[in-house]
């Protein structure tokens, strides 16, 4: 999902130091990364989305507070919550909606005169976890965002798989969901295909996410619950939270493993608020072992290590790659 460009500004190295930013719907986190899997954060500061003059007054702002000026060919990587075709370098985002239809890693090399990347948040962390966190060392890593939605991201040999309009790794959605959940004992139960905000019905992400989960367990309960109520009475042995549950962990295995047998990932850090539940994770990898083809005899759906900076070492890795190979906007 990501676009790579560069300009001739000087050579540099794997070790250079970069600058990330990791932009949000609401906040932009920036940071110096003055070495591989180091990110120090120097600022956050509120996101304008609706003004793309002011967008580029706040990225200059930053850069002129925290980049001393002898970093002046010193590259800067955006981690976004949006998509970046690679074709063209196009933005589109929901919640920044000031950089849709923009080249913006190109707009902003321009403005700031120095070398500019920028990539999906999701892609962003599958690069910090496939270079600097539990896939490191792993030829093929998928990461699965699991929070209040479902998102994902590839990498192969560190480097990030990029499709079609920027999308690649999104498990969350096209319709992919089983409809027949078995309790055992003869115990089976329909469960519809979901509308999801996406266009479709079935998807994933409208039962894999926090969101999700709550609305199976009203579903099969007739009850609202969050999805923390819904995990700590799972813990607890409570029958209902353990029903859903057993519903919940087959219809996102099914996916899940799918994705396993078809990527030949041998590694799945989980990112997103669920991944902070670690029966929830241990419970969903020994489900999608049982599932793939290759019979791993150790865990590989594992919670991520780089939950709080993500976005902010993978962009700074997104910096550092792009660099030394030399890519140019679209590049493949």
């Amino acid at each position: 999902m990501t676009q790579l460009q560069s300009s001739n500004h000087g050579g540099m190295g794997a070790a250079d130091p970069v600058y990330a930013i990791d932009i949000g719907g609401s906040f932009m986190k920036f940071a110096a990364s003055p070495e591989p899997g180091t990110v120090r954060i120097l600022d956050r500061v509120e996101t304008p989305v609706g003004s793309w003059p002011d967008f580029l007054a706040t990225v200059s702002s930053l850069i002129v507070r925290h980049v001393p000026s002898d970093h002046r060919n010193a590259a800067l990587a955006l981690s976004i919550a949006g998509l970046i075709d690679p074709k063209n370098g196009a933005a589109t985002s929901a919640n920044i909606p000031c950089i849709t239809g923009r080249h913006l890693a190109n707009e902003l090399e321009i403005a700031l005169g120095r070398p500019v990347f920028a990539a999906n948040d999701a892609d962003c962390f599958t690069l910090a976890e496939a270079n600097e966190g539990v896939g490191r060392g792993h030829p093929v890593v998928f990461c699965a965002i699991m929070g209040t939605g479902i998102g994902g991201g590839l990498a192969i040999n560190g480097r990030l798989i990029r499709g079609a309009g920027g999308v690649t790794g999104e498990w969350g959605h096209g319709p992919a969901l089983n409809t027949t959940v078995d309790f055992g004992a003869g115990d089976t139960v329909f469960i519809p295909r979901f509308a999801c905000g996406c266009g479709q019905s079935g998807c994933v992400d409208t039962i894999g996410g926090a969101r999700g989960m709550e609305r199976l367990h009203q579903f099969l309960h007739g009850s609202k619950s969050t999805s923390h109520e819904i995990l700590d009475a799972w813990s607890g042995g409570d029958p209902a939270a353990d029903r859903t549950m057993t519903a919940y962990l087959q219809l996102v295995a099914d996916p899940l493993s799918l994705v396993v047998n078809i990527t030949g990932a041998s590694i799945v850090p989980v990112g997103g608020g669920l991944a902070s539940e670690p029966k929830l994770i241990a419970a969903l990898d020994a489900a999608v072992r049982k599932r793939v083809l290759n019979r791993f005899d150790h865990p590989i759906v594992i919670p991520a290590i780089r939950q709080d900076d993500g976005g902010l070492v993978g962009a700074a890795v997104l910096a550092r790659q792009g660099r030394v190979e030399g890519h140019n906007e679209g590049a493949a």
